[in-house]
């Protein structure tokens, strides 16, 4: 099997990651895999050249802000009100399916 000569993987490395990540891959497969991981490689060489000195960090490219309103009690929903918008109730409770089986 020929590698290309820009790839900056080689079949080898590709079963490696593969192995170490648990991967089954088929082995006529690799060679498309070493091209892919090569591109995407390649990509991010690009992307480090890139002066970000005048940059600041950043969590979110947009301006988001988190409103945090004061917590302050409020009061709550009347049940008869709650209980109209459950698909099913049992008396002054909302009824749901069971989850845990016999024994647990």
């Amino acid at each position: 099997m020929s590698e290309r000569p820009n790839s900056l993987l080689g079949e080898d490395e590709v079963r490696k990651v593969a192995r170490l990540s648990r991967l089954a891959l088929d082995e006529e497969r690799i060679p498309i895999y070493v091209e892919q991981l090569s591109a995407i490689l390649m990509h991010i060489e690009k992307l480090q050249e890139i002066d970000l000195g005048d940059v600041e960090p950043m969590a979110h490219p947009l301006p988001i802000r988190n409103r945090l309103d004061d917590d302050v009690p409020t009061e709550g929903m009347p049940i008869e009100a709650l209980l109209a918008n459950a698909p099913s109730v049992e008396g002054d409770y909302i009824s749901v399916p069971k989850v845990l089986g016999e024994g647990s």
